[in-house]
């Protein structure tokens, strides 16, 4: 059987962008989850979407396997880049559309 670090391993590892959060991108299901899914909707930004309520061993084993206590929590190219605040700041700051054409994300016209 696959170990919870194993498999959030495969997730963000397979995934260009990921974000572990409460509810889907489609039905976020906490305001914090809500935010950082308009913000990366808003750029334009293609990620998978990782419902941690369906899975409570994910959910906790995402808080050890990034050291980092909340969810949502965003991974770009295998890195941890951060939870909601982070997020928000570097859109709000204008780092955010940047940092993803550094990591060759591609946008879509909005």
């Amino acid at each position: 059987m696959t170990s919870v670090h194993d498999r959030i391993k495969s997730e963000v590892d397979s995934n260009d962008v990921v974000l572990f959060m409460k509810g889907t991108p489609a039905m976020p299901q906490c305001g914090f989850s809500a935010t950082v899914v308009h913000v990366l909707d808003h750029l334009g930004v293609k990620y998978k979407g990782v419902n941690v309520l369906a899975d409570p061993e994910v959910r906790e084993g995402i808080k050890h396997f990034s050291n980092w206590p909340t969810i949502p929590q965003l991974y770009v190219k295998g890195e941890f880049v951060g939870g909601c605040d982070i997020v928000r700041e570097m859109f709000e700051n204008g780092e955010l559309r940047p940092f993803f054409a550094e990591q060759g994300i591609a946008l879509e016209a909005a």
